[in-house]
């Protein structure tokens, strides 16, 4: 990579950091009960669904935790020295250790559970399950199969633990994307193993998972 497109990667990249405050200002939206399928939805349209009204109260205890966990967030971000518009690579991942370790002693009593909240946790499972089971249920799971072939086949997970940095980060299809709740953009769903992770991206923390979450 020349040194021009590495400085124009480390600019994106930092800029992304600096506006990052700013949108985790905004609450994330309970889910709302809807009868939609994402099997039928367009691409770009997220649909959580299809819910009851008691699956919809479920995963609205899973938002209020989010919500929370985004304060703290912000906050803790805040207190860190703004990185210069020429950041180099080494300056975001030393910033980026930097967030982690902040989250970790923040929350050093995390546990699973804390934001996967045992209420919207069997909703979560079941909306996967429909997801899964559906007609491109087989090729979806392969899709995220084939990315994390390099993965080891027995990682510990644990809360507030940085994400094991030999474990490559799978795409979520976005037929998944579509059912789940929507999460603000420093975090996001990936998969190890069977297991179902919240990531914070930015600081590179496993925030909760749900073990057993990809049917078999």
């Amino acid at each position: 990579m020349s040194a021009t497109r590495g400085g124009v990667i480390s600019l994106v990249v930092a800029a992304i950091l600096a506006l990052s405050a700013c949108k985790h200002e905004e609450s994330l939206p309970a889910p709302k009960p809807t009868s939609e399928s994402p099997a039928s939805a367009p691409p770009t349209e997220r649909v959580v669904g299809p819910l009851s009204n008691e699956d919809a109260q479920a995963l609205a205890t899973m938002t209020d935790r989010l919500n929370e966990y985004i304060e703290l967030y912000t906050k803790l971000e805040g207190t860190l020295p703004k990185l210069p518009k020429d950041a180099t690579p080494q300056q975001i991942d030393n910033n980026q250790r930097m967030l982690g370790k902040l989250v970790q002693q923040a929350r050093r009593t995390a546990k699973p559970g804390d934001i996967f909240t045992p209420q919207a946790r069997p909703v979560i499972k079941h909306l996967l399950a429909s997801v899964f089971g559906g007609p491109d249920g087989k090729q979806l799971k392969a899709s995220i199969m084939d990315e994390r072939q390099a993965a080891p086949s027995a990682v510990k997970l644990r809360v507030n633990a940085r994400y094991p940095d030999i474990v490559p980060l799978t795409s979520v299809p976005p037929q998944v994307l579509q059912t789940l709740p929507k999460l603000t953009e420093n975090l996001e769903y990936r998969f190890i193993g069977d297991s179902l992770i919240l990531l914070d991206v930015h600081a590179h923390v496993i925030v909760d998972f749900i073990d057993g979450a990809m049917p078999h």
